[in-house]
């Protein structure tokens, strides 16, 4: 059983950054895609991004593509999401997810039911 851990959220002004750190506890780390998603208060939850195993490729959302960047230390088993220029709309809990099997498409990286394990989010919250 997969165990991923996330931190780094909290408070942030509007304009400012925050890292965001998602750890797995597995040994096979570097297999799997690894996504990033997040739920706001009244919302469903949506897709942030995603990043392939080997970490050449990344996937975001257009809302927040240009701001966010994902990265993978594999090494560490660790899958960070930056996030800069943060608006109150990205107010929200993030969530990490794996997908044992990886991720090779769009489709793949956004579909949520096809992650595998998830952690347990981490609050994120951007004031005007």
């Amino acid at each position: 059983q997969e165990q991923l851990v996330e931190s780094g959220g909290g408070l942030v002004q509007a304009g400012g950054s925050l890292r965001l750190s998602c750890v797995a506890s597995g040994r096979t780390f570097s297999g799997f895609g690894m996504g990033w998603f997040r739920q706001a208060p009244g919302q469903e939850r949506e897709w942030v991004g995603s990043i392939r195993g080997s970490g050449d490729s990344t996937y975001y959302a257009a809302s927040v593509r240009g701001r966010f960047t994902i990265s993978r230390d594999n090494t560490k088993n660790t899958v960070y999401l930056q996030m800069n220029n943060l608006k109150p709309e990205d107010t929200a809990v993030y969530y990490c997810a794996a997908r044992v099997s990886g991720i090779y498409t769009f489709t793949e990286a956004t579909n949520q039911n096809r992650y595998d394990y998830w952690g347990q989010g981490t609050q994120v919250t951007v004031s005007s």
